[in-house]
């Protein structure tokens, strides 16, 4: 078994003296794991770090087998955030909650454009204005998974105007109006990702974050019986932390 793709690395697992578990999510192969020989060496180290594009080579003798990786790098990413710990703390996120979400070797095309689009992002934007395309790519993970939000319209009055927070049974989104009796029972949904598309605040970003981590908790626990790692954990208060009082 031979294939070649495109490929985000999720994380790499030392293995015995010189080897490695890389963890990569492929645009057509979905995440996969495999054997990379000699990750040790300076002449590939530094193209297994997280968040990086590369180009995958896997072979394997049997399709159910471990493999092995030939790795080329394609990007850089992590090398240009040393100096932004906010958008360091942001890549590493992203990628481990796709490792953390995603079931092995099934293809979701639409997540690998989404985070490399992200990845993209955040070479070009100041913090924390990356932020929105960081839970926009969660929102987009949450569609791939099956646990898609519903955000056009309130659940209870089907207006279109006015979202302003979102149920934590069904997804949907509900008005100002709708939402006085239960405020405390609802989420907070951001007026960036309401129809609409406004310019976000700090406190608009936290509780973007709050929001599609509640239902990626949901997602991780139902499909995979684990927890949100706690990278994304990180990113959230390294965040909440540079926000004013509210």
């Amino acid at each position: 078994m031979e294939w070649s793709d495109e490929a985000i690395i999720l994380g790499l697992r030392p293995l015995g003296e010189n080897g490695a578990i890389l963890e990569a999510l492929t645009r057509e192969h979905g995440r996969h794991l495999g054997l990379v020989r000699g990750a040790s060496s300076k002449r590939i180290k530094g193209t297994l770090e997280r968040g990086n594009a590369v180009k995958v080579q896997w072979r394997a003798r049997l399709d159910q087998q471990l493999g092995s990786f030939t790795v080329e790098l394609a990007a850089a990413r992590a090398a240009h955030f040393f100096d932004d710990a906010l958008k360091l703390a942001g890549l590493s996120s992203a990628c481990a909650v796709a490792a953390a979400t995603l079931p092995e070797r099934e293809n979701h095309t639409r997540v690998y454009e989404a985070l490399d689009a992200l990845l993209n992002t955040l070479a070009i934007t100041p913090s924390p204005d990356w932020v929105t395309d960081y839970v926009r790519f969660e929102v987009v993970l949450l569609e791939d998974l099956g646990f898609g939000l519903d955000l056009a319209s309130c659940a209870a009055t089907g207006v279109t105007d006015r979202l302003t927070h979102v149920s934590p049974k069904t997804g949907r989104a509900v008005s100002e109006g709708a939402a006085a009796p239960y405020r405390a029972r609802l989420l907070v949904l951001p007026a960036f990702l309401a129809p609409g598309d406004e310019a976000a605040s700090v406190h608009d970003l936290v509780d973007g974050l709050a929001l599609t981590g509640f239902f990626l908790e949901r997602a991780v626990v139902e499909t995979h019986s684990g927890a949100m790692p706690p990278a994304r954990a990180r990113l959230c208060e390294r965040l909440a932390a540079g926000a004013p009082a509210r």
